[in-house]
């Protein structure tokens, strides 16, 4: 509608789900950490997530084959989000809580909206980058509350930030490029099974030169995790998050971003006894206005002129 909100389901529906389970999955991830080295822990998700991302594409009826272009772009992918990203996530949560680092990564739209200006031509429009303010804002309130709860050493946490952001460049790389013209040439479940393959394999060659040979966990727990990281955090929520990329932009899809942490934190307070502060349900409010503010805007949704393969 002309004058009014555009809501469109094909974009709300899917950010809707992917947003709510990735905002569970910090929770499960911390709990991966313990006797499993993180990088066979990432490595065994991509295992199970390639396949996984295959037998759904042949499902869909989607060729597995790609041509050296699209082999590219599934390496690009395979190196920036399946192995750098994921392996500086796990590694961050060893030094600093899983609070701390979701909400780190809530500044995702920051390096996506630049990036996409810069590669993708899609300058953001001043109603966004108020609402990206507010967002802001709200994180800033939010990462405050984290490190002053936190009982890391300064030290510690300086090493989990500095692994969190570089997650978040791996992250917010893999958006931007997976929008572009070359990537949106192919199918795009057959290029994320090839990208979590690639990814896996990297991951598990990062494992055994790092942690040594392979660790197996008996803990029934674990292997929960790992295959509701694999399955919903992986195979679910990338073959509908990346669609949305490419239909509003990398700078408002990351918006999924800003309402994790709130997400995260809401799981806490009902299964860890997390206790909200004045500083917290403030940074919340912002994070959420901000997100509103961005997502229902009058304009059309940013597109990218490139035909979409997926």
């Amino acid at each position: 509608m002309k004058d009014g909100v555009r809501i469109d389901a094909s974009i709300i529906v899917p950010f809707i789900i992917f947003t709510g389970v990735w905002g569970s999955t910090w929770i499960v991830i911390r709990d991966q950490i313990g006797t499993v080295p993180p990088q066979w822990s990432v490595a065994y998700r991509f295992m199970i997530a390639a396949v996984a991302m295959a037998l759904v594409a042949k499902w869909k009826g989607q060729s597995l084959k790609l041509d050296r272009g699209g082999l590219i772009a599934a390496l690009v992918l395979g190196v920036t989000q399946f192995s750098v990203n994921f392996n500086s996530v796990y590694l961050a949560e060893r030094y600093i809580t899983s609070g701390v680092v979701a909400t780190v990564f809530a500044l995702l739209l920051i390096p996506n909206s630049l990036l996409a200006w810069a590669f993708l031509g899609q300058k953001p429009n001043r109603r966004f980058l108020m609402a990206g303010l507010v967002a802001i804002a709200g994180v800033a309130l939010l990462f405050v509350h984290e490190i002053r709860s936190s009982t890391a050493e300064p030290r510690d946490i300086a090493i989990g930030l500095a692994l969190t952001l570089l997650g978040l460049l791996g992250a917010s790389s893999a958006n931007v490029y997976q929008a572009g013209r070359e990537a949106r040439r192919h199918p795009l479940l057959a290029l994320l099974a090839w990208s979590m393959a690639i990814g896996a394999l990297l991951d598990a060659v990062l494992a055994y030169t790092v942690a040594g040979p392979p660790v197996v966990e008996g803990r029934l727990g674990y292997w929960a995790g790992i295959f509701y990281l694999a399955l919903f955090g992986s195979v679910l929520c990338f073959a509908l998050y990346f669609p949305v990329v490419r239909k509003i932009g990398p700078g408002k899809a990351a918006y999924s971003s800003v309402m994790v942490p709130i997400i995260a934190m809401s799981l806490s307070t009902a299964f860890e006894g997390y206790r909200w502060s004045a500083l917290a349900v403030a940074g919340g409010v912002l994070a959420l206005g901000g997100m509103l503010l961005a997502l229902a805007g009058r304009r059309r949704p940013m597109l990218v002129t490139a035909p979409d393969a997926a």
